[in-house]
């Protein structure tokens, strides 16, 4: 910053047109006004530092921040309150899923040696459970089977049983309705004080979204599964036995038959299927595929070998006409018994 002072005789400053002042009075009073001007400058430059710093140093502003927190609090919130609603519906719904055992062979060909089936229903209606068909009907996509049905053999299906929660006996099943096309049947559950009281599990009417969370509730392994969880003094009893409708029976007498639950996120839907991650294996088939609000969006049906992600089910709207064709058939099987 330049300096300026007063000296005698003329004085000439630059920036005022070429003003002469010839006295020492007009001297001091230029020097005044200079200094004024200084001052003023300084003051002005004061002030916007004091501006610049107090910007600087100011603290944040806090309305976004405190936005932001609210908005990740309200879906930490709406997270947990899904995740309480599908614990929830998963165990409300435990009750109404069955495993099924049953036992079938093929008559009339060296294919004749007996076979056993495992699989998982649930209640979808009064007297009604919905399963896959190839456990409705074991030899149902079976190309072995196939072979010796087409050299004239005859499927016979000796037995089929259903195993609910909290019953110590199983229940006869009878086929209601099969799908033409499609891995889906409903069986007519045998009545019973048990039976009766059971309560179905609500079909979903919304069409599921990828990235959607789900829940598979199902007897993935059937009976050895259920042994393997079963409490140490019965697992050492019953380790040892087969994966056959007696140990069953047993598992059934201490009230262990229980689904298991497993959990995932829809990965596609295309067309009738449903494309999901919760883990599966054989027994698994038949098991209801529920949304956070406990409703049956799929019917579990099959997985690919080696790819986690690969579990696949049957969309719900498959499902609900089979559902109207076995009540509509129950109510014709009643008119003729009258």
């Amino acid at each position: 910053m330049r300096q300026y002072s007063a000296l005698p005789g003329n004085l000439s400053l630059p920036g005022l047109d070429g003003l002469m002042f010839n006295s020492d009075s007009g001297n001091n009073e230029v020097v005044e006004t200079w200094q004024r001007f200084v001052q003023g400058l300084l003051g002005l430059l004061a002030l916007v530092g004091a501006l610049l710093m107090a910007h600087y140093y100011a603290p944040p502003e806090t309305a976004g921040l405190e936005r932001q927190v609210h908005e990740l609090s309200s879906q930490v919130e709406n997270l947990e309150r899904q995740q309480s609603v599908s614990a929830a519906a998963v165990d409300e719904a435990r009750g109404s899923i069955a495993y099924i055992y049953g036992i079938y062979h093929i008559s009339g060909t060296a294919h004749g040696g007996r076979a056993r089936v495992a699989g998982t229903g649930f209640v979808v209606a009064p007297g009604l459970l919905a399963t896959n068909r190839h456990v409705a009907e074991p030899w149902y996509g079976d190309r072995e089977v196939a072979e010796a049905l087409r050299r004239g053999g005859v499927p016979v299906l000796e037995k089929l049983v259903a195993y609910f929660p909290g019953s110590p006996l199983p229940v006869k099943l009878e086929t209601a309705a099969l799908a033409e096309q499609g891995d889906l049947a409903v069986l007519h559950i045998e009545a019973t004080a048990f039976t009766n009281k059971l309560r179905p599990l609500k079909i979903s009417h919304t069409p599921t979204q990828v990235g959607e969370a789900v829940s598979v509730l199902a007897y993935p392994m059937g009976v050895t599964a259920m042994v393997a969880k079963s409490p140490a003094v019965v697992y050492e009893r019953l380790a040892s036995h087969p994966d056959d409708a007696e140990t069953a029976g047993e598992l059934a007498a201490l009230s262990l038959i229980r689904p298991s639950a497993t959990f995932g996120h829809i990965g596609d839907v295309s067309g009738d299927k449903l494309i999901y991650d919760a883990p599966t294996a054989r027994g698994g088939s038949g098991g209801p595929v529920l949304n956070l609000r406990g409703e049956v969006v799929g019917v579990n049906s099959a997985y690919i070998d080696g790819f986690s992600g690969g579990t696949l089910g049957i969309t719900s709207s498959e499902l609900r006409p089979l559902i109207e064709a076995a009540k509509h058939a129950a109510v014709e099987t009643a008119a003729v018994a009258q």
